[in-house]
């Protein structure tokens, strides 16, 4: 175990977030979305289960050690709904309250369609499949830069 790490970061969660660079993406699929087709084509190579875990808890364990790109206008995007694109369903609704509660100046989610997505999903650095099972708890992140600060 380790201090101030939230459980939801497994080891190889934890991994691929310290081995990402700035401006790599982080794409977070629900229990429907084809994560294992899907991070075969990505940087990391293979998917990384949370499978008791909701959309935006491991949202927020994300971004309680990893910040978003300031410098771009989608560093958090959403899987929009086929059939109503401005509707926010409950789901990214909370991914967004977890992003405004970890970022000072924070993103809105910005609606990606289904096939981009998908498309987006495979040049991302890595894949993580959760067990939320609401369709389009689909979310794609994008890593800022730490400071010399911290």
């Amino acid at each position: 175990m380790l201090k101030n790490i939230d459980p939801l970061l497994s080891a190889d969660l934890l991994f691929a977030l310290r081995s990402m660079g700035h401006g790599d993406d982080i794409i977070i699929g629900d229990a429907n979305f084809p994560g294992d087709a899907i991070a075969r084509e990505t940087t990391f190579g293979r998917v990384i289960r949370t499978d008791c875990v909701s959309t935006a808890e491991i949202v927020k364990a994300i971004l309680s050690v990893m910040p978003l790109d300031n410098f771009v206008e989608d560093a958090a995007g959403r899987m929009q709904l086929v059939h109503a694109a401005d509707e926010i369903p409950p789901v990214q609704q909370e991914v967004q309250d977890a992003i405004d509660a970890s970022e000072k100046d924070a993103p809105k989610l910005l609606a990606i369609e289904r096939f981009a997505f998908y498309k987006r999903a495979k040049q991302a650095y890595c894949v993580i499949q959760t067990g939320e099972r609401r369709p389009y708890g689909c979310i794609a992140l994008r890593k800022g830069v730490v400071g010399p600060d911290g």
